[in-house]
């Protein structure tokens, strides 16, 4: 219909118009009119585009070959430019794209790779959003969405995984294990100042035995020691009780 001197411009679209081959404007959405047969129209979306970034065998900066895909949003800000100064902008983008998501992978470590997926994904949107404003173009987002690892990275980092869980969980039984001991050198000490809590410890461990489950209990020799203290301290006592009421007599 362009040829006719009629078009209809879409609100997300603008038209960018030739007249005898030379650049004569850019229409706004609605009804448009042109020259006949003098006057060409291209359409251009201002859509946002999603390009997937194919995925792409690259070696870290340690060495370590990956594969990497990534997807990338762009969008046309200029249509003027994105015609103008260049063929093909979403065949040049991906190409751009793939270049720079290599490179900036490949001056990195696995570590930072794995852990610092999000600077890598701003750092890869500002070389590219710095390279495609020539073309009129606006790159929003670039993400790593899939990163795959050879299956002998795989097990080797399972078994850091593993030896990391067990070093942590050796270190907190040996904190429970100092903090115990601690606990123990305190009750030592009160025992030590007062014989009898032990008895009375003991025979606490004695009647939660007993009511777990039927069983002969065997006192140790201590406990018998400690009866016979305790009898020899009220012997000695008894007498020196008694006597100030006999003296009263």
């Amino acid at each position: 219909m362009s040829n006719l001197g009629m078009a209809i411009v879409r609100q997300y679209e603008r038209g960018v118009v030739f007249r005898l081959g030379k650049l004569h404007g850019v229409r706004e959405p609605g009804w448009r009119f042109m020259i006949p047969l003098a006057d060409k129209m291209r359409k251009v979306s201002l859509r946002t585009v999603t390009m997937p970034i194919q995925s792409q065998q690259v070696i870290t900066k340690d060495n370590v070959s990956i594969g990497v895909a990534a997807v990338a949003y762009f969008r046309r800000v200029d249509p003027v430019k994105s015609i103008v100064e260049i063929e093909n902008v979403e065949a040049a983008i991906s190409q751009i794209a793939q270049t720079t998501v290599r490179n900036v992978v490949g001056r990195t470590p696995l570590d930072h790779v794995l852990a610092e997926t999000e600077t890598l994904n701003e750092k890869i949107k500002e070389i590219l959003d710095a390279t495609t404003e020539r073309w009129g173009v606006l790159v929003e987002l670039v993400e790593l969405k899939d990163i795959e690892l050879p299956q002998s990275m795989q097990r080797a980092m399972a078994r850091e995984a593993e030896a990391e869980r067990e070093k942590r969980g050796k270190i907190i039984a040996a904190e429970g294990e100092a903090l115990s001991a601690g606990k123990l050198a305190e009750a030592a000490d009160v025992i030590a100042r007062h014989p009898i809590a032990l008895q009375l410890r003991n025979l606490q461990v004695l009647g939660e035995i007993a009511i777990e489950r039927n069983s002969t209990i065997l006192f140790p020799a201590q406990l018998m020691d400690s009866v016979r203290a305790v009898n020899t301290f009220l012997d000695r006592e008894i007498p020196a009780a008694r006597d100030p009421l006999s003296q009263i007599g």
